[in-house]
């Protein structure tokens, strides 16, 4: 008799087990708030585009013509930029110019070519003189200067610490608001978007007349924020 009972038992745990398993899995309890902060920094490092674009009524002359005043531009970047920074080519194009009329055929009219340089400044104290050298030299095409910040990763982590900070601050408010405690950290995460923001004054095009004065460049400041969320969880 004990036999048959010690049997019945070793089967019917096996059901046990699965029932136990099929248990639905605890739903956790969560708060979520996210957490913005800022810093400014003086920027310490500057980046921008020169260009020379020239038309001529074939690619051949417009190719030579950009390959001389390109030269020069680069001759002049050379001697003001020296170990101060670093000077490369980040665009070269030849395109036929066209003259659209309605119920013709596009007709080609010349040509185009553009070479387009990348200075990238570690003294930002040469920015001006940069600006005027490659003007004088043929330089007509000056799109934009950036300023940013060569290692920002000491700056990111204040802003960053800071952020969680106030992301913690807010999840345990709304907590404790909803009269619940807070028990653990689910998860904390970064939101993208961040880093510095760098300043960037645009500048048309300009020829050689137009820089008869010395160009004066403010550097300003840059906003380096970030978000972070914050994820705890909660029970009653």
């Amino acid at each position: 008799m004990s036999l048959k009972l010690l049997l019945l038992t070793s089967v019917a745990l096996p059901f046990l087990a699965q029932a136990q398993d099929a248990r639905p899995p605890v739903r956790r309890q969560i708060v979520r708030a996210t957490g913005e902060a800022a810093l400014t920094a003086k920027p310490d490092q500057a980046r921008l585009s020169v260009g020379v674009i020239t038309d001529a009524a074939t690619a051949e002359e417009a190719m030579q013509q950009n390959a001389t005043q390109t030269t020069a531009v680069l001759d002049a970047l050379k001697n003001v930029v020296g170990t101060g920074g670093e000077v490369k080519t980040s665009n070269y194009s030849v395109s036929p110019q066209y003259k659209y009329e309605q119920g013709h055929s596009p007709v080609i009219t010349g040509y185009q070519a553009s070479n387009t340089v990348d200075v990238t400044l570690s003294d930002l104290s040469l920015i001006g003189k940069v600006i005027d050298a490659v003007g004088h030299a043929g330089a007509n095409n000056i799109n934009s200067i950036a300023f940013t910040l060569k290692n920002d990763q000491a700056v990111r982590a204040k802003v960053i610490a800071a952020a969680t900070k106030q992301a913690q601050a807010n999840a345990e408010a709304i907590a404790q608001a909803l009269n619940v405690r807070v028990v653990g950290l689910a998860s904390a995460e970064t939101v993208e978007g961040g880093g510095p923001r760098p300043m960037t004054p645009m500048f048309s095009a300009m020829g050689r007349q137009a820089m008869a004065a010395p160009t004066p460049v403010e550097t300003g400041t840059l906003d380096v924020h970030a978000t972070v969320s914050v994820t705890l969880e909660v029970e009653k």
